[in-house]
């Protein structure tokens, strides 16, 4: 079985060229969603206000064939020709593994990090959030069915790592996710 494959493609747009950016990009992934073995794209736009003019590009593959299927088609050849006059500098590509999104703090882009650093501050999180809910949201389900306590629970955390623990976590161990190990 192969395993689904995310590439983060950053770009910096050039002063002025960004509503000519924003068409292209646009009309870009209007006609790339149609090769083979695509599974989605998301954009990331810079946060208004904040100066920056890096767009993040994550694209979602079927598998490896269909990435580099991608990476030669027509489509991304004339695409990076064409934004070449409306960027600085080359594309930054990198693949991802999944969970970047939670260690991305608003307005960056995402980027790799090391996957040991992700689990560490991810069991963190879990741990703090369900010993929390056991304490305050066990007793009162205890006595519902299995299956619709674990849901409700489960639902509860996901919850509580989504938008409390993990932007907290990600703001407390940020420099320490950052660091590149030698």
């Amino acid at each position: 079985m192969s395993e689904t494959i995310q590439v983060a493609i950053i770009r910096t747009v050039k002063p002025g060229c960004e509503a000519e950016f924003e068409e292209a990009l646009h009309n870009f992934v209007q006609r790339s969603l149609s090769l083979s073995g695509q599974m989605g794209v998301s954009i990331i736009r810079p946060m208004p206000g904040s100066g920056s003019r890096e767009y993040g590009i994550i694209r979602k593959f079927s598998d490896r064939d269909a990435l580099n299927g991608f990476r030669t088609s027509p489509e991304y050849l004339e695409w990076n020709q064409h934004v070449l006059n409306l960027t600085e500098g080359e594309s930054h590509v990198e693949e991802l593994s999944g969970l970047e999104s939670w260690f991305t703090l608003p307005g960056h882009a995402l980027k790799p990090l090391p996957q040991w650093k992700m689990a560490v501050v991810t069991y963190v999180g879990v741990d703090v959030v369900t010993t929390l809910l056991f304490y305050a949201i066990g007793p009162v389900i205890q006595s519902w069915p299995f299956l619709i306590r674990n849901s409700a629970f489960n639902i509860v955390v996901v919850a509580g790592l989504t938008w409390i623990a993990m932007p907290l976590l990600t703001r407390v161990f940020n420099s320490w996710m950052q660091t590149k190990q030698i």
